[in-house]
């Protein structure tokens, strides 16, 4: 039996997804973020690394890091994920371990002991489990990969990162947001509170509390989605 399919059944969660993937679909029906690379696939994958490294480093300025004018390891290590995804999506759903480790080595670059690089301090079974098998949903499976990296924080000091590289690799991989263009992260720094009061309600593995986490993540997908679709360069 899928392990996540029931959780599609908690209350609000399945109109909370359809919610999601609807705002999903209305974004790639604009021509210029349905094309392959281009400046708005760019830009949105610029927004989407500074955003997961002001969760976990404090706030950065877009237009500095933009400039080039940042180089402190946890938006370095940001950048040199959202550079990898494309071809890191491509082996995901095949293995997952070893897309972990990458993931670990180049968002800890600098910021972590060198020697602990690509070696999770927790065990990975169940998280890997579900993006092979394809469990449930893809936005349900994207958000529990989610909350339990988040949960058993594998990869101190730059787990955040990976845990948001990895719901991404999720999303993408699944074809649920096959381009990356859906820039998530802006939407849990935003709320950040709710995203991290949702994330410890998680972790409790209490119904409510996975329900409220699924609920934060299918509405920060349709919040991000809403965004992008009606952002200056959905137009260009």
């Amino acid at each position: 039996m899928d392990p996540l399919a029931p959780l599609l059944n908690l209350t609000d969660i399945e109109s909370a997804v359809k919610g999601a993937r609807d705002a999903v679909d209305g974004a790639y029906r604009h021509p210029s973020l349905r094309r392959e690379g281009g400046a708005a696939a760019a830009e949105i994958a610029l927004r989407s690394a500074v955003a997961s490294a002001s969760l976990d480093f404090g706030g950065y300025d877009l237009e500095l890091v933009r400039a080039g004018a940042v180089h402190d390891g946890g938006m370095q290590g940001a950048l040199r994920l959202s550079e990898a995804l494309p071809t890191l999506a491509s082996k995901w759903e095949s293995a997952p371990r070893q897309v972990l480790a990458k993931l670990h080595v180049l968002a800890g670059t600098g910021v972590v002991d060198s020697a602990s690089l690509g070696r999770p301090s927790a065990p990975l079974d169940q998280v890997c489990a579900y993006v092979v098998n394809r469990s449930g949903d893809p936005l349900i499976r994207a958000a529990v990969v989610h909350g339990e990296m988040l949960a058993l924080n594998p990869f101190p000091g730059v787990n955040g990162l990976v845990a948001r590289a990895a719901a991404r690799l999720t999303l993408v991989s699944s074809a649920f947001d096959p381009r990356g263009i859906i820039p998530v992260e802006e939407i849990h720094l935003e709320r950040e509170p709710e995203y991290r009061g949702a994330a410890l309600a998680f972790a409790t593995g209490t119904t409510d509390g996975i329900r409220s986490w699924l609920k934060h993540y299918a509405l920060a997908i349709t919040l991000a989605a809403n965004s992008v679709a009606s952002s200056p360069f959905a137009r260009t």
